[in-house]
């Protein structure tokens, strides 16, 4: 991997995204290499926990290439499916078989924020930057953006976040129900890894567990896979009205 660490210990697993010169926008290449990682750390029975981190920036978006080059042509295959693979790293972090958390340093932006809110539970520096970001670039939201806003934080989150772009810091994530814990940021690695060892003491339990969390807490609106195709279509519009010829 060249994008992203991975490392296991203890029975928790830690995926890093380490493109610290674009702020680990996610690019093709990257997003592949994160779903290998999830993958990698499903398949590894003595792994009872994942956390996602990006070290000083957690992740500002997809790449600015891949959006271009579906908004030049949104049907065309390949730009289709790269797009799509960029949707795949935050909803394999969302579906493994495993708890997991992210770790939020610096900012979370568009997808990055996807992958953030896609992850089970939510540690956070207090000075992180929450924030959508599509708006504010011209074009919808994807990947089912407004979905995971609301099954983590209730409609009038959404609406602040995903209609009018409010930025949401640390601190009033937590207040606001996005995040479950603040730290300084010397210390986020670490409170996230002492939650995670809680579940990764026992793979077994904590896969079962995460199961039945997730079949309990799932929202009575619409599905997320559901979401996504709502989303892919005005988002193509924007795309293509902001890079189209």
């Amino acid at each position: 991997m060249t994008e992203v660490r991975y490392a296991a210990a203890d029975g928790v697993a830690t995926i890093t995204l380490d493109a610290p010169d674009r702020r680990n926008a996610l690019s093709v290449e990257m997003s592949r290499e994160l779903i290998d990682a999830a993958r990698t750390a499903e398949s590894d029975a003595s792994v009872g926990a994942v956390i996602v981190t990006g070290g000083q920036h957690f992740c500002a978006g997809a790449v600015r290439s891949v959006l271009a080059e579906t908004g030049k042509d949104p049907v065309e295959d390949t730009a289709y499916r790269n797009l799509e693979t960029v949707y795949s790293a935050f909803t394999t972090i969302g579906s493994i078989d495993l708890p997991t958390i992210a770790a939020v340093r610096g900012a979370a932006v568009g997808a990055g924020l996807n992958l953030a809110l896609a992850t089970d539970l939510r540690i956070v520096s207090r000075t992180a930057r929450l924030l959508p970001g599509f708006a504010q670039i011209g074009i919808h939201p994807g990947g089912g953006h407004l979905h995971l806003l609301h099954r983590v934080a209730g409609r009038e989150v959404t609406a602040a976040m995903g209609l009018f772009g409010e930025e949401v810091s640390g601190e009033r994530a937590v207040e606001l129900g996005i995040a479950w814990s603040a730290h300084d940021d010397t210390e986020v690695a670490d409170a996230a890894r002492a939650v995670a060892a809680r579940a990764a003491a026992d793979p077994d339990l904590a896969r079962r567990l995460v199961r039945s969390f997730r079949r309990e807490t799932a929202p009575g609106g619409l599905a997320w896979d559901a979401a996504v195709e709502v989303e892919h279509s005005p988002q193509m519009w924007s795309l293509r009205r902001k890079h189209g010829a």
